[in-house]
């Protein structure tokens, strides 16, 4: 008997528990990492060529980045009326970022001396790329006016296409004041951000899917490409 021929009132079986189990994200990543360990240890010179389906997921995750905070924080001034309500949020939440920030990094700095991860990974700096790295990531030191200066972007649209968080916050920030500003004139564009917003969310939850995929991927470029005994280490 056919699915639409079943008896009127009767309802499909829930799904199992593996099977609720396997549709979670997370679960999926942990699949796809063990899966990725097994290939770059089993067939290393493969697993080492997987290296762009963790570098192509990354890149769509990093696509997504400036967009989603420009419309987030846009969205979230202009649709504040009071500008003074808008000042005491902003001031929280710089204090806010402040005092976390100091937090990651003293755990940082104390995971590292303590823990020391990847101390005995045996590899080359030299031989690691720098190409997706901001420049002062690899700067040796930088002026307070240059860190300042290099927040300002060359203009409105290239803020949304570097790779730089500062100059998406600035643009963010003035953007959401100019429409808060604006009144009755902003106020379509401000509905506009928040349909983007939800567009862009939307995009999110479709790149997610393939986490498992970069996760793989990932994983196989590192067994393959440094050995097995870098799991120990990554643990």
């Amino acid at each position: 008997m056919s699915r639409n021929d079943a008896a009127p009132g009767t309802v499909d079986a829930p799904p199992s528990r593996l099977r609720r189990l396997l549709s979670l994200l997370y679960v999926q990543c942990l699949i796809g990492v063990l899966a990725g360990a097994a290939v770059g240890w089993l067939w290393p010179s493969f697993g080492a060529d997987l290296k762009p389906l963790g570098d192509g997921f990354i890149a769509l995750v990093r696509m997504m980045i400036a967009p989603v905070i420009f419309c987030t924080v846009v969205h979230g001034i202009a649709s504040m009326g009071n500008a003074r309500a808008v000042g005491r949020v902003s001031l929280k939440a710089l204090i806010y970022f402040e005092v976390l920030t100091t937090v990651a990094m003293v755990i940082g700095l104390v995971v590292v001396n303590v823990v020391q991860p990847g101390s005995g990974l045996h590899v080359d700096p030299s031989t690691l790329s720098t190409k997706g790295l901001p420049p002062e990531a690899t700067a040796s030191h930088e002026s307070l006016a240059a860190s300042l200066l290099a927040m300002l972007p060359d203009t409105l649209l290239s803020a949304l296409t570097g790779h730089e968080i500062l100059p998406v916050l600035l643009i963010s920030v003035l953007f959401g004041f100019g429409l808060n500003a604006a009144g009755e004139a902003g106020a379509g564009l401000t509905q506009g951000i928040e349909k983007l917003s939800r567009v862009l969310f939307t995009l999110i939850r479709w790149i997610m899917r393939l986490a498992p995929v970069g996760a793989f991927g990932s994983m196989a470029f590192t067994i393959g490409n440094y050995g097995l005994d870098t799991l120990r280490h990554l643990f």
